[in-house]
């Protein structure tokens, strides 16, 4: 197999063809020395705008104070080879689908027989998101943790087209290789877009589908605003607030991602300003910091996975798939496949009648704390709604 140039290397050639000739192949995450330096050097070299007087908040964007700290600690004291090391602790294989390396974690549970769990990550996460709960959700299900096409080791894209639907065909056909005919999967964020059209698009596969940070949009219909409640009205502000206000990622990689990219993969610390702003927007603000809210080491390896596989361009390019995609907007019928959702409500939009609209919706739980990365802020309570969901859904079937 060959890398990209900032990627890491494979330890083996494969471990065996798959009936259809494609082969799963071990993955072990080396980055070069040389990649290190450099990146150090960037930083430690940055060019730094004068900014604004008076303009010290994070109301327009990253304080630039706040990020001259982030970067110093980025260069002379986040250890990437610690966290590399602990990535690698995990197993890890790539497999070619559709033309695409997919890259995933797998982790067999010690239990024989225990259900096969596939988790999705969110832009801008990476399978770093899942760190804190693959050995707790293991002690449970075979766990499969997937790099989405384009970000991570999962990247560049191999082609354009890379949009929900055949990402999620994707999966469903990596789940088959690792021989899983049955499997729960859960998704956040934009990876529950993708968790949503896998029930949709493999029913007789998915046996449940498990989501946080859900988005739900209103329809025309006005009964769709009558009778809501207290807090479903302050989501629905919440989710106004974001199309007003901090929508301008959005409108940017669904609409000149190469020209975005060409400054994210040059400038480390451009790349650190792009990812850490979500980080701090979409975590439970009770905190001050985004590191309040994820530990500041586990929010840099995320970081760096992005810059070390140069996926900046790529990923923006996952936006602009979805944007330009006439069937993610087109009307669908209600899933068929039980579906769970958490609700974290100082930072989620989810509304349940919206979210019933589009899925079989048979289990709705409300986090006091928490944001859209619940892995990494609440991952106990996170894997405790995980469990308890499947646990039903097994009893039952």
């Amino acid at each position: 197999m060959e890398t990209n140039s900032n990627a890491a290397a494979v330890t083996a050639p494969h471990t065996g063809a798959t009936p259809d000739g494609d082969e799963i192949r071990p993955f072990r995450i080396d980055i070069p020395q040389a990649e290190l330096d450099d990146l150090r050097y960037r930083l430690t070299h940055a060019r730094w705008g004068a900014g604004v007087p008076g303009a010290d908040g994070w109301e327009r964007g990253v304080p630039a104070t706040y990020l001259k700290d982030l970067a110093a600690y980025w260069a002379d004291g986040f250890d990437w080879r610690k966290a590399e090391a602990r990535l690698n602790e995990f197993p890890q294989y790539v497999t070619s689908v559709d033309g695409q390396d997919i890259h995933f974690a797998h982790v067999r549970s010690t239990a024989p027989d225990a259900l096969p769990l596939l988790l999705i990550h969110d832009w801008p996460g990476s399978f770093v998101q899942f760190t804190d709960v693959i050995e707790a959700l293991s002690q449970t299900f075979h766990v499969v943790v997937t790099s989405t096409p384009g970000i991570g080791f999962s990247g560049p894209l191999s082609s354009t087209g890379w949009n929900t639907g055949r990402i999620a065909g994707a999966f469903t056909t990596l789940m088959a290789r690792l021989g899983y005919d049955r499997y729960g999967v859960q998704g956040n964020g934009g990876g529950a877009w993708i968790a949503g059209e896998m029930g949709r698009i493999a029913p007789n596969h998915v046996v449940g589908v498990h989501l946080n940070g859900l988005v739900t949009f209103p329809s025309d219909d006005p009964a769709d605003f009558a009778d809501l409640t207290e807090s479903e009205q302050t989501r629905l502000q919440r989710l106004q607030d974001f199309r007003d206000n901090k929508m301008g990622f959005n409108i940017i990689q669904s609409t000149r991602p190469d020209t975005v990219a060409h400054g994210l993969h040059d400038s480390p610390v451009g790349q650190l300003a792009w990812i850490v702003e979500k980080f701090k927007e979409w975590t439970d603000p009770a905190n001050e910091l985004p590191e309040d809210a994820v530990d500041r080491d586990t929010l840099l390896t995320n970081v760096s996975v992005y810059w070390f596989t140069a996926t900046a361009g790529s990923s923006a390019h996952l936006y602009y798939e979805m944007a330009h995609d006439p069937a993610a907007w087109a009307p669908k019928a209600t899933g068929t496949v039980p579906t769970a959702v958490a609700v974290a409500l100082p930072t989620d939009v989810a509304i349940r009648r919206f979210a019933e609209r589009d899925h079989h919706v048979v289990r709705w739980t409300e986090f006091e704390h928490g944001g859209n990365f619940l892995s990494l802020e609440q991952p106990t309570l996170l894997v405790q709604d995980v469990r308890e969901f499947f646990a039903t859904l097994i009893r039952t079937t």
